[in-house]
């Protein structure tokens, strides 16, 4: 699979880390020959969020989207890396050449393609854009690919007040944002109705327009430690990309839980040395989302408006990889019982703190 464009690997809380990042087929030089769809292969494009393929996270749960779409229908894939300080204008300009290049579908990842996607998709017609976890931009071409991630963290939040020893748990978000407002509500919300006496410290790493909060580490490494240490914490939550690889790293250091996101993190590479310590993570089906975007346009019906994934749908959930997760029976049938009653409606998660 070849890239539209890279960058320079983004700060990395440690080596263990910038390798991990390397490894998964992070930031190298720039790409920006001729696409797959120039051999007459069909061809569909994602352009990642910040971070980039690497982060063990978001956008490699887009990448294993379009890689299952390169095995199974047999597609050349394209992909194209955000650079560091970009505007609107970057944005645009790397949709456009996706588009150009014949690419079908093109998605953006995450929210802040939204305004290039209004540009870009007009002028596009025939092509189908897709963009994840926004829906104020809409189009007879544009496919809202998004989530209900409150639901998701609500359930994180069950099982952070059953397993807290000293009834104090954080949440850390990468950028304050309605987005990670969404996964902070849910989460608190999980964790004050499983126990109404306990405590959850939130950080956030960055407000915008600066979005470094997505992508170093340290920042989430130095967050997680301040609600661990000075804040007695023993499970951290990070909703924050690429970043909340330092919280994770911060937690296992201290021999505590953390709670990944987007993908499970148990099974990430990159994260092997600290999986011990990751309790469960909440999952988004970023993968299929993209997956069945791309199915749709190969089989010339592609779906636009708003795609929705919740619970109901197993489009968000939680993980259940860890071994040490699977022997709690008490988390996991508070965890189950949630569940249903929010299926149920039930229980109404709040999109708000």
């Amino acid at each position: 699979m070849r890239r539209i464009t890279r960058i320079a690997t983004v700060g990395i809380a440690s080596a263990a880390l910038a390798l991990s990042a390397t490894a998964c087929g992070g930031k190298k030089s720039s790409d920006a020959s001729s696409s797959p769809s120039e051999s007459g292969q069909k061809s569909a494009a994602i352009a990642y969020d910040i971070g980039g393929r690497g982060d063990q996270s978001f956008n490699d749960a887009a990448y294993a989207g379009l890689k299952k779409a390169e095995t199974d229908l047999k597609i050349k894939g394209a992909e194209a890396e955000p650079t560091d300080g970009e505007g609107e204008a970057d944005k645009v300009q790397r949709l456009t050449e996706l588009a150009r290049k014949g690419n079908n579908p093109v998605i953006g990842v995450g929210f802040a393609y939204a305004p290039a996607i209004k540009k870009v998709a007009p002028k596009f017609p025939n092509t189908t854009f897709g963009i994840i976890d926004d829906t104020s931009v809409t189009g007879p071409n544009v496919a809202n690919m998004v989530f209900n991630e409150e639901q998701g963290s609500y359930l994180a939040g069950v099982a952070a007040a059953k397993v807290s020893k000293t009834g104090t748990v954080g949440f850390i978000g990468g950028v304050e944002v309605p987005l990670i407002k969404k996964f902070e509500a849910g989460f608190a919300q999980g964790v004050k109705d499983t126990n109404p006496n306990a405590k959850v410290l939130t950080t956030y790493l960055t407000q915008p327009p600066n979005f470094d909060g997505f992508a170093k580490p340290d920042l989430g490494k130095a967050a997680a430690q301040g609600q661990l240490d000075a804040g007695g914490a023993d499970v951290i939550y990070a909703a924050a990309g690429l970043a909340g690889s330092g919280a994770i790293e911060a937690a296992s250091t201290k021999g505590k839980w953390a709670i990944g996101v987007d993908s499970d993190q148990y099974n990430q590479a990159g994260l092997a040395k600290y999986k011990d310590s990751i309790l469960t993570s909440v999952t988004k089906d970023v993968s299929d989302s993209v997956f069945n975007l791309i199915k749709s346009v190969e089989e010339g019906k592609p779906t636009t408006g708003e795609i929705r994934y919740g619970l109901d749908k197993d489009g968000v959930g939680l993980a259940d990889s860890n071994p040490k997760y699977k022997e709690m029976t008490d988390v996991i049938a508070a965890v189950e019982k949630a569940k249903a009653d929010i299926i149920a409606k039930k229980i109404t998660v709040k999109t708000a703190p």
